[in-house]
Protein backbone atom coordinates (compact mmCIF):
# COMPACT_ATOMS: atom_id res chain seq x y z
CA UNK A 1 0.00 0.00 0.00
CA UNK A 2 4.57 4.87 -6.22
CA UNK A 3 4.45 7.88 -8.47
CA UNK A 4 5.53 7.64 -11.91
CA UNK A 5 7.93 9.90 -13.71
CA UNK A 6 7.94 10.78 -17.25
CA UNK A 7 9.00 7.76 -19.60
CA UNK A 8 12.59 7.26 -20.81
CA UNK A 9 13.61 7.53 -24.22
CA UNK A 10 14.05 3.58 -25.08
CA UNK A 11 17.15 3.98 -27.65
CA UNK A 12 19.51 6.12 -25.15
CA UNK A 13 21.12 4.20 -22.33
CA UNK A 14 19.31 4.58 -18.96
CA UNK A 15 21.73 5.31 -15.89
CA UNK A 16 19.06 4.99 -13.38
CA UNK A 17 18.78 2.14 -11.14
CA UNK A 18 16.16 -1.02 -12.80
CA UNK A 19 13.84 -0.20 -10.38
CA UNK A 20 13.96 3.33 -11.63
CA UNK A 21 13.82 2.89 -14.80
CA UNK A 22 11.04 0.34 -14.28
CA UNK A 23 8.79 3.24 -12.76
CA UNK A 24 8.98 5.56 -15.24
CA UNK A 25 8.23 3.03 -17.94
CA UNK A 26 4.23 3.43 -18.10
CA UNK A 27 3.55 7.32 -17.52
CA UNK A 28 0.91 8.85 -19.39
CA UNK A 29 0.30 5.61 -20.99
CA UNK A 30 -2.36 3.43 -21.03
CA UNK A 31 -0.81 1.51 -17.62
CA UNK A 32 -2.78 -0.08 -14.84
CA UNK A 33 -5.07 1.74 -12.23
CA UNK A 34 -3.87 4.69 -10.67
CA UNK A 35 -0.90 4.07 -7.91
CA UNK A 36 0.50 0.84 -9.24
CA UNK A 37 3.62 0.75 -11.09
CA UNK A 38 5.03 -2.52 -13.22
CA UNK A 39 8.31 -3.75 -14.48
CA UNK A 40 9.30 -7.31 -15.69
CA UNK A 41 8.68 -10.13 -13.39
CA UNK A 42 12.08 -10.53 -11.70
CA UNK A 43 12.70 -13.64 -9.36
CA UNK A 44 15.53 -12.37 -7.45
CA UNK A 45 14.32 -9.12 -6.57
CA UNK A 46 13.59 -10.21 -2.91
CA UNK A 47 15.53 -13.10 -0.97
CA UNK A 48 14.33 -16.66 -0.72
CA UNK A 49 14.88 -16.29 3.27
CA UNK A 50 12.66 -18.00 5.92
CA UNK A 51 14.55 -17.58 8.77
CA UNK A 52 13.81 -14.13 9.18
CA UNK A 53 12.11 -12.35 12.27
CA UNK A 54 9.25 -11.21 10.42
CA UNK A 55 8.62 -14.96 8.83
CA UNK A 56 8.77 -15.90 11.98
CA UNK A 57 6.21 -13.81 13.33
CA UNK A 58 3.97 -15.04 10.44
CA UNK A 59 4.38 -18.40 10.94
CA UNK A 60 3.23 -17.85 14.52
CA UNK A 61 0.43 -16.16 13.35
CA UNK A 62 -0.89 -18.93 10.73
CA UNK A 63 -0.07 -21.54 13.82
CA UNK A 64 -3.32 -19.82 15.74
CA UNK A 65 -5.76 -20.22 12.56
CA UNK A 66 -6.54 -23.82 13.80
CA UNK A 67 -7.06 -23.17 17.84
CA UNK A 68 -9.49 -20.39 16.68
CA UNK A 69 -11.35 -22.48 15.05
CA UNK A 70 -11.13 -25.33 17.88
CA UNK A 71 -11.95 -22.16 20.33
CA UNK A 72 -15.04 -21.24 18.38
CA UNK A 73 -16.46 -24.70 17.76
CA UNK A 74 -14.75 -26.90 20.83
CA UNK A 75 -14.86 -24.99 24.44
CA UNK A 76 -17.16 -22.00 23.18
CA UNK A 77 -14.02 -20.04 24.64
CA UNK A 78 -15.30 -16.52 22.73
CA UNK A 79 -13.01 -14.94 24.93
CA UNK A 80 -10.05 -16.57 24.24
CA UNK A 81 -10.82 -16.59 20.40
CA UNK A 82 -10.94 -12.67 20.34
CA UNK A 83 -7.83 -12.27 22.61
CA UNK A 84 -6.04 -14.36 19.43
CA UNK A 85 -7.99 -12.23 16.78
CA UNK A 86 -6.32 -9.15 18.51
CA UNK A 87 -3.17 -10.96 18.95
CA UNK A 88 -2.95 -12.13 15.49
CA UNK A 89 -4.22 -8.45 13.55
CA UNK A 90 -1.49 -6.86 15.87
CA UNK A 91 1.07 -9.26 14.16
CA UNK A 92 -0.18 -8.42 10.69
CA UNK A 93 1.19 -4.86 11.72
CA UNK A 94 4.43 -5.89 13.50
CA UNK A 95 5.95 -8.50 11.05
CA UNK A 96 5.21 -5.65 8.02
CA UNK A 97 7.07 -2.86 10.16
CA UNK A 98 9.55 -5.53 11.62
CA UNK A 99 10.19 -6.48 7.54
CA UNK A 100 11.40 -2.86 6.74
CA UNK A 101 13.50 -1.65 9.56
CA UNK A 102 15.75 -4.42 9.67
CA UNK A 103 15.42 -5.25 6.21
CA UNK A 104 14.32 -8.48 6.22
CA UNK A 105 11.96 -8.71 3.05
CA UNK A 106 11.77 -11.92 1.33
CA UNK A 107 9.49 -13.81 -1.02
CA UNK A 108 8.00 -15.73 1.73
CA UNK A 109 7.21 -13.39 3.59
CA UNK A 110 5.20 -11.85 0.98
CA UNK A 111 3.25 -14.97 0.45
CA UNK A 112 2.42 -15.64 4.13
CA UNK A 113 1.23 -12.50 5.34
CA UNK A 114 -2.11 -12.13 2.71
CA UNK A 115 -2.33 -16.51 2.85
CA UNK A 116 -2.75 -15.42 6.82
CA UNK A 117 -5.33 -13.32 6.59
CA UNK A 118 -7.32 -15.02 4.03
CA UNK A 119 -7.17 -18.33 6.88
CA UNK A 120 -8.47 -16.31 9.06
CA UNK A 121 -11.45 -14.72 7.35
CA UNK A 122 -12.18 -18.08 6.55
CA UNK A 123 -11.99 -19.83 10.04
CA UNK A 124 -13.87 -17.00 11.35
CA UNK A 125 -16.83 -17.29 8.65
CA UNK A 126 -17.19 -21.23 9.18
CA UNK A 127 -17.34 -20.79 12.28
CA UNK A 128 -19.72 -18.23 13.06
CA UNK A 129 -21.83 -19.41 10.24
CA UNK A 130 -22.35 -22.80 11.80
CA UNK A 131 -22.78 -21.51 15.09
CA UNK A 132 -25.54 -19.45 13.54
CA UNK A 133 -23.80 -16.63 14.22
CA UNK A 134 -24.26 -15.16 10.29
CA UNK A 135 -26.15 -16.42 7.48
CA UNK A 136 -24.34 -18.72 4.58
CA UNK A 137 -24.96 -16.57 2.36
CA UNK A 138 -22.58 -14.05 3.48
CA UNK A 139 -20.23 -16.87 3.49
CA UNK A 140 -20.94 -17.30 -0.22
CA UNK A 141 -20.76 -13.40 -0.85
CA UNK A 142 -16.96 -13.36 0.80
CA UNK A 143 -15.96 -16.61 -0.67
CA UNK A 144 -16.87 -15.92 -4.35
CA UNK A 145 -15.04 -12.74 -4.25
CA UNK A 146 -11.88 -15.20 -3.48
CA UNK A 147 -13.18 -17.52 -6.54
CA UNK A 148 -13.49 -14.68 -8.65
CA UNK A 149 -9.76 -13.75 -8.00
CA UNK A 150 -8.14 -17.13 -7.99
CA UNK A 151 -9.52 -17.07 -12.02
CA UNK A 152 -7.76 -13.04 -12.03
CA UNK A 153 -5.04 -14.93 -10.68
CA UNK A 154 -4.60 -17.74 -13.02
CA UNK A 155 -5.68 -15.25 -16.28
CA UNK A 156 -2.30 -13.64 -14.85
CA UNK A 157 -0.53 -16.26 -14.69
CA UNK A 158 -1.49 -18.05 -17.87
CA UNK A 159 -0.16 -14.58 -19.84
CA UNK A 160 2.90 -14.37 -17.35
CA UNK A 161 2.43 -11.74 -14.97
CA UNK A 162 3.34 -11.74 -11.34
CA UNK A 163 0.46 -11.37 -8.96
CA UNK A 164 -0.57 -8.11 -7.77
CA UNK A 165 0.45 -6.81 -4.91
CA UNK A 166 -2.98 -6.12 -2.32
CA UNK A 167 -3.79 -3.06 -2.79
CA UNK A 168 -4.75 -0.49 0.76
CA UNK A 169 -8.54 -1.00 -0.05
CA UNK A 170 -7.95 -4.75 0.25
CA UNK A 171 -5.90 -3.84 3.24
CA UNK A 172 -9.02 -1.78 4.65
CA UNK A 173 -11.73 -4.16 3.83
CA UNK A 174 -9.60 -7.25 5.87
CA UNK A 175 -9.36 -4.71 8.90
CA UNK A 176 -12.99 -3.73 8.68
CA UNK A 177 -13.70 -8.05 8.58
CA UNK A 178 -11.03 -8.30 11.27
CA UNK A 179 -13.37 -6.10 13.38
CA UNK A 180 -16.14 -7.25 12.54
CA UNK A 181 -16.52 -10.94 13.28
CA UNK A 182 -15.34 -10.97 17.06
CA UNK A 183 -17.95 -8.35 17.44
CA UNK A 184 -20.68 -10.46 16.21
CA UNK A 185 -19.09 -13.49 18.19
CA UNK A 186 -19.70 -11.24 21.38
CA UNK A 187 -23.26 -9.94 20.15
CA UNK A 188 -24.32 -13.35 20.29
CA UNK A 189 -24.93 -13.05 24.42
CA UNK A 190 -27.13 -11.11 25.98
CA UNK A 191 -26.85 -7.89 27.47
CA UNK A 192 -26.88 -4.35 26.44
CA UNK A 193 -23.11 -4.25 25.39
CA UNK A 194 -23.36 -7.45 23.32
CA UNK A 195 -26.47 -6.12 21.20
CA UNK A 196 -24.05 -2.87 21.02
CA UNK A 197 -21.40 -5.07 20.02
CA UNK A 198 -23.29 -6.66 17.46
CA UNK A 199 -25.01 -3.38 15.79
CA UNK A 200 -21.44 -2.43 15.22
CA UNK A 201 -20.24 -5.65 14.18
CA UNK A 202 -22.98 -5.78 11.37
CA UNK A 203 -21.68 -2.34 10.39
CA UNK A 204 -18.14 -3.61 9.88
CA UNK A 205 -20.17 -6.39 8.19
CA UNK A 206 -21.10 -4.53 5.40
CA UNK A 207 -18.60 -1.75 5.46
CA UNK A 208 -16.39 -4.94 4.64
CA UNK A 209 -17.79 -6.66 2.39
CA UNK A 210 -17.94 -3.66 0.21
CA UNK A 211 -14.79 -2.58 0.47
CA UNK A 212 -13.72 -6.54 -0.30
CA UNK A 213 -15.61 -6.20 -3.32
CA UNK A 214 -14.39 -2.41 -4.57
CA UNK A 215 -10.35 -4.14 -4.16
CA UNK A 216 -11.90 -7.22 -6.45
CA UNK A 217 -12.85 -4.65 -9.02
CA UNK A 218 -9.79 -3.04 -8.84
CA UNK A 219 -7.77 -6.01 -9.15
CA UNK A 220 -9.82 -6.78 -12.22
CA UNK A 221 -9.45 -3.52 -14.23
CA UNK A 222 -5.27 -4.10 -13.34
CA UNK A 223 -5.35 -7.70 -14.61
CA UNK A 224 -7.63 -7.19 -17.45
CA UNK A 225 -5.01 -3.95 -18.48
CA UNK A 226 -2.18 -5.78 -18.31
CA UNK A 227 -3.51 -9.43 -20.18
CA UNK A 228 -4.63 -6.58 -22.57
CA UNK A 229 -1.47 -5.39 -23.72
CA UNK A 230 -0.40 -9.29 -24.62
CA UNK A 231 2.34 -11.73 -22.50
CA UNK A 232 4.69 -10.08 -19.82
CA UNK A 233 7.63 -8.59 -21.48
CA UNK A 234 6.23 -8.13 -24.58
CA UNK A 235 5.67 -5.56 -27.04
CA UNK A 236 2.04 -4.07 -26.09
CA UNK A 237 -0.27 -1.54 -28.31
CA UNK A 238 2.04 1.86 -28.44
CA UNK A 239 4.95 0.30 -28.58
CA UNK A 240 7.64 1.44 -30.26
CA UNK A 241 8.26 -1.01 -33.67
CA UNK A 242 11.77 -1.66 -32.83
CA UNK A 243 11.12 -2.75 -28.62
CA UNK A 244 11.50 -6.17 -28.24
CA UNK A 245 11.72 -8.02 -24.50
CA UNK A 246 10.95 -7.01 -21.12
CA UNK A 247 13.18 -3.70 -21.80
CA UNK A 248 14.19 -1.51 -18.85
CA UNK A 249 10.70 -0.85 -18.01
CA UNK A 250 8.46 -4.26 -18.58
CA UNK A 251 5.17 -4.73 -17.11
CA UNK A 252 4.91 -6.17 -13.23
CA UNK A 253 2.75 -4.80 -11.22
CA UNK A 254 5.26 -3.25 -8.29
CA UNK A 255 4.61 -3.97 -4.63
CA UNK A 256 4.28 -1.20 -2.31
CA UNK A 257 6.43 -2.91 0.24
CA UNK A 258 6.41 -6.50 0.86
CA UNK A 259 5.46 -7.60 4.56
CA UNK A 260 7.49 -9.18 5.72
Amino acid sequence: MVGNSSAPNSSAPDSRAPDAAAEGEWAGSDGPATGVTTRAPDPDRLPDRIWTVPNVISIARLLGVPVFLWLVLGPHADGWAVILLIAAAASDWLDGKLARALHQESRLGQVLDPTADRLYIGVMLIGLAIRSIIPWWLVGVLVGRELVLALALLRLRSRGWEPLQVSFVGKAATLCLFYAFPLLLLGAYSGDAAQVAKVVGWAFVAWGTALYWTAAGLYLVQTWRLTARGPAGGPGPGDGPGRSGPGPGGEMAEPEQPDG
